[in-house]
């Protein structure tokens, strides 16, 4: 059990370098929160729901995390900072890392009928802050969510997923292999295949057009046509 604890506790600051020590990392709301679900867990498993949300309520009382008893955690589940929410049916592989203000929601909750109504979250998957999985999909393997982007489809192993709704960014997945991207968003490599510069090459296809059409009406109008403009990156602009 000891050498369970310190494993958990390693795997936490492999992917949080802010600790200082284990004992640091003790202190961080998120332990706090998957320990006391294991107690939650367990109860709901013995169908004394009562006392499973009792400890629930207290647990998000202290930590500010919601995991609902029946959600299904694996090992060494890393929820940085908290403001989490995790529903009933949500099921949570191994090493995964969920940031701050995440929600893994259910879909038409109110409709009263039991199923799977939460996502999966496949192993080593990491869930941007403010991201909301909603439905029961699955989110593959080594998959990355970034920050604040809405995913109600089943995301591709190793993919990432950015924007509202969500999107894949397309990179093949042999590209990312890489052990931990912190918040599940590359900030500095590219996540489109031509580097990103879509709206640069859109504006560039823009002005030239203008620079036809108004070549065009120059023409009918007898006047010499207008030289056509110089289109420069976003950057270089004053």
């Amino acid at each position: 059990m000891l050498n369970g604890l310190i494993a958990y506790l390693d795997s936490i600051h492999a992917r949080g370098p802010a600790p200082r020590s284990r004992w640091e990392i003790l202190l961080y709301p998120g332990l706090w929160a998957v320990g006391y679900h294991r107690i939650a867990h367990w109860l709901f498993g013995k169908q004394l729901f009562f006392l499973a949300r009792a400890v629930n309520h207290f647990s998000r009382f202290l930590t500010g995390i919601d995991i609902h008893p029946g959600a299904r955690i694996g090992k060494h589940l890393f929820i940085d900072h908290g403001f989490t929410v995790i529903g009933e049916t949500a099921e949570i592989g191994d090493n995964v890392t969920i940031y701050q203000c995440v929600t893994l929601g259910g879909t038409n909750p109110a409709n009263g009928v039991p199923g799977k109504r939460h996502p999966t979250l496949s192993d080593n998957a990491i869930i941007g802050s403010g991201a909301q999985i909603l439905g029961p999909i699955t989110v593959g393997p080594r998959a990355r969510v970034g920050a604040n982007a809405v995913v109600t489809d089943d995301v591709p192993e190793g993919a990432t997923m950015i924007g509202l709704k969500a999107r894949s960014t397309l990179v093949p997945a042999e590209t990312w292999l890489k052990e931990f991207i912190p918040y599940g968003t590359p900030c500095k490599e590219p996540c489109e295949p031509n580097g990103g510069n879509r709206v640069d090459d859109l504006e560039a296809e823009v002005a030239a057009l203008k620079a036809q059409v108004a070549a065009l009406i120059a023409g009918q109008n007898g006047e010499s046509p207008a030289p056509a403009p110089t289109t420069v990156g976003r950057g270089s602009r004053r």
